[in-house]
């Protein structure tokens, strides 16, 4: 990293902590102003660019996804999930299929052909995990009753991006894909994810031996390295590093060092995090959003009624209340990374 890279990395840091602390002032979630900071000094606003390459930032962005959603799977506990089973999956499912329908039909409503109806149907249909774990874990609604039910969606949903992409990307580059390759990855991403459901399952005191240091940095160094270790196997297997994040923080949950890596990691989760966000800023070109306006507005009314929707019908399914219907589709509201 060149001199002039540290400078606009403290400017950054410096930016993105005086906007969220006068927004905690007023009671403002700090994940607006995190992209509210990158847009200001990203490429895509005039004034002071401190970052003219985004792409410069992935490695830093990609580590912030990773330690928010290694947080979330940190906080639950495999038997707690595996108490909802099958009915998380379902549901996560129902949800997946109202939202990718209801844009597959916007797409063929605005008289596109299937292959921009097919990518519309992917924006609105899954949700961010990133923006989802943040807002649980600064509202500190871990421990709410409809939580793991927003975990199980984010799991599903993520797992079903992964086979999404892999069907859809061909059909709209208009390259062939063998269907044998495809059920390759699928059953590859399967294999990869139950292994470590097994590991999180009985391979507790194993991993416990491989992590464990009297000394906090050592700790905190092994389970980093661990982490990325799998993340990145994750990303090279085709299944998304996110979710892979969320089943090593549920391995390491499991241990006895689940408390002491909490207390150590939440800053580095926080830290990241607000890079995560503040990259996300950076790629956004206001100018390019207001000469698509109209569409915008359509699309997030819709998003907003496919959603209200799909979590009435999850708290139904649950047997939650309105109060929990509301908070789960406010939470996973904003549309996800295939966007």
């Amino acid at each position: 990293m060149h001199l002039a890279d540290l400078v606009a990395l403290g400017g950054a840091f410096l930016v993105v902590a005086q906007l969220a602390r006068a927004g905690r002032q007023i009671d403002l979630p700090t994940i607006p102003l995190f992209i509210l900071a990158g847009i200001l000094l990203g490429p895509g606003t005039p004034g002071i660019v401190l970052f003219e390459n985004p792409a410069d930032f992935k490695l830093l962005s990609t580590l912030g996804l990773i330690f928010l959603l290694f947080y979330l799977g940190l906080e639950f506990s495999v038997e707690r999930l595996l108490e909802g089973g099958n009915t998380l999956i379902g549901i996560g499912g129902g949800y997946v299929l109202i939202n990718t329908g209801g844009g597959f039909l916007f797409g063929m409503a605005l008289g596109w052909g299937i292959e921009e109806a097919l990518l519309m149907a992917g924006v609105l249909g899954t949700s961010s995990s990133a923006i989802a774990t943040k807002v649980l874990v600064e509202r500190r609604r871990l421990d709410y009753p409809e939580t793991p039910m927003i975990f199980g969606i984010i799991v599903v949903e993520d797992r079903f991006l992964a086979l999404y992409l892999a069907v859809v990307t061909p059909i709209i580059s208009g390259e062939g894909s063998e269907t044998a390759e495809i059920l390759r990855d699928v059953l590859i991403g399967f294999v990869f994810l139950s292994v470590l459901a097994a590991i999180a399952r009985w391979g507790a005191g194993a991993v416990t031996k491989l992590l464990n240091s009297d000394s906090d940095e050592l700790l905190i160094i092994a389970v980093v390295g661990l982490l990325a270790l799998v993340s990145g196997i994750a990303e090279e297997l085709g299944v998304s590093d996110a979710i892979a994040a969320i089943m090593v923080g549920l391995i390491v949950g499991e241990t006895t060092l689940r408390d002491r890596v909490e207390t150590k990691i939440l800053p580095l989760h926080d830290l990241f995090g607000a890079l995560f966000f503040f990259r996300f800023g950076l790629l956004l070109v206001p100018a390019e959003v207001l000469d698509m306006a109209p569409l915008v507005a359509v699309a997030v009314l819709l998003t907003m009624l496919l959603n209200w929707s799909a979590g009435c019908i999850a708290a139904r399914a649950g047997n939650f209340g309105r109060v929990e219907a509301a908070r789960i589709s406010l939470t996973i509201f904003a549309r996800g990374e295939f966007a």
